[in-house]
């Protein structure tokens, strides 16, 4: 089964932007397939504002999350993967979803086999 965690993050996304909000996520950045600027990188974790209009060329996979940005006035093409987003939220407001370490990342357990009864099956014949 796949990961609820993509859908959620594009779905509050674009409930952020139809209210006209500023839409935020926050990275654990102890990754080493995570691209992000060093420079931002605080305890370990980055927010990144993910507004149209503050990146370029956004896509919201499921995967991984990438876009092109500024920092300090130098292009970086930011690439996340979706492990790694903690929460999307809101700045204005805080309103958004928190996700937990292990969120969709362990498959449900699989379901216990029925039980056959012991012994040889009863049969009869009916004329």
């Amino acid at each position: 089964m796949s990961s609820l965690k993509p859908y959620l993050i594009r779905a509050i996304y674009e409930w952020i932007l139809d209210n006209n909000l500023t839409p935020h996520l926050l990275i654990d950045a102890d990754h080493p397939d995570a691209v992000l600027p060093d420079d931002f990188i605080e305890n370990g974790q980055i927010v990144l504002n993910i507004r149209p209009e503050a990146t370029d060329a956004l896509s919201l996979g499921n995967e991984d999350i990438q876009f092109n940005a500024r920092f300090a006035g130098k292009a970086i093409h930011i690439i996340v993967p979706i492990s790694q987003v903690q929460a999307i939220y809101a700045k204005e407001n805080g309103k958004g979803m928190i996700f937990d370490d292990d969120d969709d990342e362990t498959p449900p357990p699989a379901p216990k086999p029925d039980k056959k009864p012991a012994g040889k099956p009863h049969l009869r014949v009916v004329k």
